[in-house]
């Protein structure tokens, strides 16, 4: 097979207002001449991106934790790549896999600080560096560990529960010895929330009765990891034990919203010395080693599982992100860009 010339990329086109759109994104081929790697760079294909909720908060000009992607700009994404090319002086060679946001293209040239090389650990696959040993399982693992503080016999709460971040926070939840009440939105989220990742509880908050079924199934919780903001954790701040702790990881309820309604039930907090406070995975950048290498183990003898729902293609990159709005994938939400090299795995 030839080598190819041209490559294409997906740029921000226009801010939606609310939901996406199919005007939201473009994409236009490009020479791949006009990417060579400098002195400490080097030329990545890409192999696999992560879709994030987070990416809705990317396209929006507010102050965030991040700039928000310029109008014209290849969209922001977290990918895992191979090095075809490395500059002069670079730390990186030809065949070294490697992570970094390289965006919604199928070639990028990066800086040698803007990538990190990636070994395979026994067990685990490229991919699981999206996953449970990508920002999806580090953000449940620091979440429930340094803000929710999760401790043996006590009743955890996961909105969201079927998603790349929740599906990983219930099974540690699990780990710490814990009580797990799952959140999702339909049976067979559920069914895989109860069957394959054993959480005490899967429940659907579309049923009818679901507002009693919490009340039922959980009483009063500890923690409640919420990914999803909104009326659900409106609710939930009524069903505080003393001293619970909220972990603020998501909104995705909101994220849409042209403006979120807001709590009403806020006075729990202070009724029950609870506390709720968010945080970012990027915080945590200097022990991200040290979890992985922790949640490795936890692949290689099978005891934490993981889930991905695969795309093919970056043409499918603006279609398939909605997705994550709509309830429409159950464990984490990629898109397969090229074939990953078999001789690596």
């Amino acid at each position: 097979m030839s080598a190819p010339t041209e490559f294409t990329r997906v740029f921000l086109h226009e801010r939606p207002e609310t939901d996406f759109t199919p005007t939201t994104f473009k994409s236009e081929r490009l020479s791949l001449e006009t990417l060579k790697p400098g002195n400490g760079e080097i030329l990545v294909k890409i192999n696999w991106l992560s879709l994030d909720p987070a990416m809705r908060g990317y396209v929006k000009d507010q102050r965030s934790y991040l700039p928000p992607v310029k109008i014209g700009e290849t969209m922001r994404g977290m990918c895992l790549g191979t090095v075809v090319e490395a500059g002069s002086e670079s730390v990186f060679k030809k065949g070294d896999f490697v992570t970094g946001v390289f965006g919604w293209t199928e070639y990028a040239v990066a800086k040698d600080k803007e990538a990190t090389k990636i070994q395979i650990p026994k067990g685990a696959q490229l991919i699981d560096f999206l996953g449970p040993l990508g920002t999806s399982g580090l953000t449940a693992y620091f979440g429930l560990k340094d803000i929710g503080h999760l401790k043996a016999g006590e009743t955890l709460v996961v909105s969201g529960a079927a998603g790349s971040v929740g599906s990983i926070a219930c099974q540690l939840g699990k780990k710490a010895g814990a009580r797990v009440i799952a959140i999702a939105g339909s049976a067979d989220k559920c069914a895989f929330l109860e069957k394959e990742l054993g959480v005490d509880v899967a429940l659907n908050y579309k049923d009818s009765d679901f507002y009693q079924k919490v009340k039922k199934e959980v009483g009063y919780l500890d923690v409640y990891f919420d990914n999803v903001g909104g009326d659900m954790l409106d609710f939930m701040l009524t069903r505080l034990n003393k001293n619970a702790r909220i972990v603020l990881c998501g909104a995705i309820s909101d994220y849409n919203a042209a403006k979120p309604k807001g709590l009403s039930s806020y006075l729990t907090l202070i009724s029950q010395r609870a506390k709720i406070e968010g945080f970012i995975v990027l915080d945590y950048k200097e022990q991200w080693a040290s979890a992985i290498v922790e949640m490795s183990k936890w692949l290689e003898d099978g005891s934490l599982k993981r889930k991905f729902h695969i795309v093919e293609g970056l043409e499918s990159a603006p279609s398939a992100l909605p997705m994550l709005f709509t309830g429409g994938n159950t464990g984490k939400l990629v898109v397969k860009v090229a074939e990953v090299p078999t001789a690596k795995l």
